[in-house]
């Protein structure tokens, strides 16, 4: 049969003719809305979609060197209700909306106040009934049902019943708020840092410091209706925050909190700081601030142990005889004449703490007038070989690392001042070699003192100190802090032999001034310090008179592990050095020394924070939370399991990088009050 073609091309040609003008109507009716109805599709589009909002990101948390959540953020809700239903396009619709909404608030308002009234007690079920009919009458958008409500309450509400209808029909809605949140209250709160309450900005600290990299990167939402529901789009992702893992221990950090304020309280002093390094590495394992704010009553308001520039007194000695030794102006087997106490150095007397009771009335040898802590001593050795060039004993200072700026992360730490002499004279009097000898004319904060002392624990070497070791993200580190040298070699190792003898004889010799220091366990090498300070208005003469005690040194003293410096500023006698400030430094060492067993790390916590860190909307929470019993976090980020247990009020530990592979507390048991649980992540 032969293919007839008569009749298929004209069909062909029609539908061609069809499509081409449906597609010419279609491009008509799109250039007729671009350019010629732009603006009321603008304005509709306008009508219907709020502005872009900002996302907050979820910072970073703050963990200890052990593994201890030292800082958190923690999302909390504001629960609101809105009683109006807005449809500007329907006003039938938006009628039928809204009274639809009121009549269901009516029949379902008994059981929705009692379980308000059973999630947040603040209010009985009558009193929330009173306010929910009054913000009803009176067509409230924004209605405050609770604040702070932690995210297990803020779904629990979201059960009740009306609230279970959604948005769109309840008006039922969360404001999420980051909150920052510390679970062992205010340990080493100056130095981890706060953030401003009305904002997220960072004040000081850890937090000011890596705030960059804590913050995360911001997301932007905005909202759309679409039919009859209001719909939320994201259009930037936020960006979580980096972890930091700090150099502090909380059992140690801990101990030092506990030890120094017990001590502060006993001869009510003014200020206390204890730093306690590591040797080899520099990292702070604790560092303490505390500040007397009320008749007995102390807390960290200031970091004084980086901040306050403070005359060292004679923990400086050490540093001053190390000059002459390694100049080798004197020897060991030297001595010099002290006499009974009071000795005119260029027409102002030098006093040993003795004076009163006559001195030492004989010659004393060089490594006495540091067991001694002799002023007399010290300042005459200084004096007799350096007073016509006073410029070679601050280049021997300089030359071991005292004055030396040292790089620490920390806004606003103070700088050390060792004054130079000028050429002329002019900024040097006869008397500044003998004084700056003995720990005055020269301002250090404590921190320098105790990167001294930690170089002369560590053969020589002088360190950074460390505060943060690493940054991760989900347990996965992404950057590690080395160990940085500040000076290879501070002196001979002929003359830091020569000192830390010297420094173990003022802790371990029954003659030595630092005993209350020392251990009958392992050997102490330390000094101790003693030196009146200025008063507020600069003056040396007020009454009663201001001192500053300290003991810095370092243990155990034939392979030294830790060097820990206390100062404490007091007013009124007595003030000693060594058995004021050497007890702190003691106590703590045998805690340091026999760590895990002075006291459970869970019992650090603080015990009025009620709160705790929990898991956001974003991350899945565990069957198990909500029903009360330990979830099974194998498989979670350390992040996302951190949250998910602490809300439930237990004390995480982690070990390893990665994902949890393990849990020290199985499965649906009940945690009890403080529980411990270890996580092990690979």
């Amino acid at each position: 049969m032969r293919y007839d073609n008569r009749h298929t091309i004209p069909r062909y040609m029609l539908v061609i003719i069809v499509m081409t003008c449906f597609g010419a109507l279609i491009v008509g009716k799109a250039t007729l809305a671009m350019f010629t109805k732009r603006d009321y599709y603008e304005t509709v589009r306008s009508r219907m979609a709020t502005q872009q909002r900002t996302v907050r990101a979820v910072r970073g948390n703050i963990y200890s060197a052990d593994g201890q959540l030292l800082v958190g953020s923690m999302s909390v809700y504001t629960l609101r209700m809105d009683f109006v239903v807005k449809d500007p396009n329907n006003p039938k619709a938006e009628a039928e909306a809204q009274q639809a909404r009121d009549d269901s608030l009516q029949a379902h308002i008994d059981d929705l106040c009692s379980g308000l009234a059973r999630l947040f007690p603040t209010h009985n079920a009558a009193e929330y009934k009173r306010l929910i009919l009054d913000g009803q009458r009176r067509k409230r958008r924004n209605l405050l049902i609770a604040r702070n409500a932690t995210y297990i309450k803020y779904r629990e509400a979201q059960k009740l019943p009306f609230f279970n209808l959604g948005r769109t029909r309840s008006g039922f809605y969360a404001e999420e708020i980051q909150q920052r949140q510390k679970p062992y209250g205010g340990m080493a709160t100056r130095t981890l840092g706060s953030l401003m309450t009305t904002s997220d900005s960072a004040m000081n600290g850890l937090e000011l410091a890596y705030d960059s990299i804590l913050r995360g990167q911001n997301g932007l939402r905005h909202r759309e209706k679409v039919l009859t529901d209001w719909v939320d789009h994201t259009d930037l992702d936020p960006v979580e925050g980096l972890d930091l893992i700090s150099t502090i221990d909380v059992g140690m950090q801990d101990a030092a909190e506990r030890i120094l304020r017990r001590k502060l309280e006993e001869i009510n002093a003014e200020v206390g700081v204890v730093l306690l390094m590591e040797t080899h590495t520099g990292d702070v394992k604790a560092i303490v601030n505390l500040t007397r704010v009320a008749p007995g009553q102390y807390a960290e308001v200031k970091n004084h142990a980086l901040t306050d520039l403070w005359e060292p007194g004679s923990t400086f000695k050490t540093a001053s005889i190390m000059v002459a030794l390694e100049d080798g102006m004197v020897t060991r087997s030297d001595s010099v004449y002290v006499g009974n106490g009071v000795y005119m150095m260029h027409g102002r007397p030098m006093k040993d703490h003795n004076w009163r009771s006559g001195g030492y009335g004989r010659a004393i040898s060089v490594d006495e007038c540091l067991m001694f802590s002799s002023n007399i001593g010290v300042s005459r050795i200084i004096d007799e070989h350096y007073h016509d060039h006073p410029e070679r004993y601050v280049d021997g200072l300089y030359r071991e690392g005292v004055g030396v700026p040292v790089d620490l992360p920390f806004p606003g730490v103070g700088r050390p001042y060792v004054r130079r002499p000028r050429k002329d004279g002019s900024n040097w009097s006869r008397t500044a070699l003998p004084w700056m000898s003995i720990g005055y004319e020269t301002q250090i904060p404590p921190i320098y003192t105790c990167i001294f002392y930690n170089a002369i624990a560590n053969g020589g070497r002088m360190v950074q100190p460390r505060f943060v070791k690493e940054i991760r993200k989900d347990g996965t580190v992404l950057k590690t802090f080395p160990v940085v040298t500040v000076k290879e070699r501070i002196c001979s190792p002929h003359t830091l032999t020569d000192i830390r003898q010297i420094l173990e004889r003022v802790v371990n010799d029954p003659t030595g001034l630092g005993r209350k220091a020392g251990s009958r366990y392992f050997k102490v090498c330390g000094k101790t310090g003693t030196a009146q300070v200025a008063d507020e208005h600069g003056s040396y003469h007020g009454s009663p008179a201001r001192y500053m005690v300290s003991f810095a040194g370092f243990y155990p003293a034939e392979a030294p592990r830790y060097t820990c410096v206390v100062c404490i500023k007091k007013s009124g006698l007595p003030a000693s050095g060594g058995g004021q400030a050497g007890p702190v430094f003691a106590e703590l060492a045998h805690y340091v020394m026999a760590k895990g067993i002075y006291r459970p790390m869970s019992a650090a916590a603080d015990p009025a924070d009620s709160t705790a860190i929990h898991t956001r909307p974003e991350a899945a929470v565990p069957a198990d939370t909500t029903a009360g019993l330990v979830p099974d976090t194998r498989g979670l980020t350390a992040r996302d399991a951190t949250r998910t247990l602490e809300t439930l009020g237990m004390k995480v530990r982690i070990s390893g990088h990665g994902h949890v592979a393990a849990q020290s507390v199985a499965p649906g048991t009940m945690p009890k009050p403080d529980q411990s649980i270890t996580l092990t992540l690979k």
